[in-house]
């Protein structure tokens, strides 16, 4: 990853069960992607090549179900600390950014599910007076399915000139503030709207804070809490967290860098570990591992988390852009590889961190990834390695991969 791919990251983010009783990570028994037989030596060489290209450390991991075993393969190259530097372990966590953005699609359609909303509610019936401001933004015009897969138009606040100086030049001073949804949103107001509704797509961190805002106002509790008890405990994810204002990381741990979208390769380093995510919230604050990573895509695209009719809505899909080959479901995009494979995925980055969970379309090979560093990542490579035994696509393919991994 550039310095300008990660200011990139960093403007867009850097993709029925009930809240009782664990669920059984289990899915549709599918056969080996093409290129799998010949395990993950592709995919273990782009990370130590990751690493060779000045990456403090790579985590891994990937998991396979076939008709009579389960096989997880966790891989990592470099070092979790570049003081310490132990190696990265499985069990390590980190801020998966943008991954958040389905644990709120999910919450929502569980929602409609139980009768208490619809997608096609509008953001005015469910947050009146929230959503107005300049150049025609308007809430009563604007639908919760418009939100989930970015065909809003409303404006991206961390696309704002003077949020991304907060982002850059002024984190390390002010790393530890706190803002609220609603400030977030006032942010977007102060731009015109990129489209009218539904007339194109065009990915918004903005929709996502809407999204967290709707799940308390109708259900009277926080954002952290549905997630929590209709998501990350039913799907028996014991390492995810959402973590609000808090600064903390919850252990284990590496470290995370960040060279604040310096240019110069030999830009200085920044110790990132420590900070407060309430600049991300429902679209970008959540902690997890490489292994409840796969563990949820598992059960999403294995269609243990909704009902028949939700599972459906969750991944119609539109195009990323005119012509695009790349779809944008809610919360979670497809791609087709050049070896056949269908993928869902989504990728997410924040200071220190830049992650991609990827799955087949029932949720039988899922991979997982983490870099404990924001100023590179060929996130491209590492998806073709691991499903096509092949680590450098070519033309369009390569066109529709950087669809798939830009999304942070």
């Amino acid at each position: 990853m550039t310095a300008r791919s990660m200011r990139r990251a960093l403007a867009g983010f850097v993709v029925a069960a009930t809240a009782a009783g664990a669920l059984t990570a289990t899915a549709p028994a599918a056969s080996a992607a093409p290129g799998t037989e010949h395990g993950h030596r592709a995919t273990q060489d782009v990370m130590d090549a990751e690493v060779k290209a000045g990456v403090p450390g790579v985590l891994a991991q990937a998991r396979e179900r076939f008709p009579d075993k389960t096989v997880t393969w966790n891989g990592s190259s470099g070092v979790a600390d570049l003081k310490g530097h132990r190696p990265r372990l499985p069990e390590d966590r980190f801020r998966v950014g943008s991954i958040s953005k389905v644990f709120a699609s999910v919450v929502l359609l569980q929602l409609e599910a139980e009768g208490r909303l619809s997608l096609d509610d509008t953001v005015e019936s469910r947050l009146p007076g929230v959503l107005r401001g300049n150049g025609g933004h308007d809430g009563r015009n604007v639908t919760i399915r418009q939100l989930l897969n970015h065909s809003s138009g409303i404006y991206n606040y961390t696309e704002d000139d003077g949020f991304q100086k907060y982002l850059s030049t002024e984190f390390m001073e002010r790393r530890f503030e706190t803002r609220t949804p609603r400030e977030l949103v006032d942010v977007a107001l102060r731009h015109e709207p990129y489209f009218a509704p539904g007339k194109d797509y065009h990915y918004s961190n903005t929709n996502y804070i809407l999204a967290g805002m709707i799940i308390e106002k109708v259900t009277g509790r926080s954002y952290a809490t549905e997630v929590t008890r209709r998501v990350i405990h039913p799907a028996g994810l014991r390492s995810t967290t959402f973590p609000g204002n808090s600064p903390a990381m919850p252990g284990p741990h590496g470290r995370a860098y960040s060279k604040l979208l310096k240019p110069e390769p030999d830009a200085k380093v920044y110790d990132v570990t420590e900070l407060n995510p309430s600049w991300g919230g429902a679209a970008g604050a959540i902690i997890s591992t490489t292994g409840d990573l796969n563990r949820f895509y598992n059960l999403l695209l294995g269609g243990r988390l909704l009902p028949e009719k939700q599972q459906r809505e969750l991944l119609t899909s539109v195009p990323m852009g005119k012509d695009s080959p790349a779809r944008y479901g809610l919360g979670i995009m497809s791609a087709t590889l050049s070896c056949g494979v269908t993928v869902w995925a989504h990728s997410g980055g924040i200071h220190g961190s830049t992650s991609l969970v990827v799955s087949d379309e029932k949720g039988g090979h899922t991979a997982a990834f983490n870099y404990n560093g924001d100023w590179h990542a060929d996130l491209v490579s590492l998806v073709q390695a691991e499903y096509c035994g092949a680590a450098k696509p070519a033309g369009a393919e390569r066109d529709t991969l950087n669809k798939l991994t830009s999304l942070r």
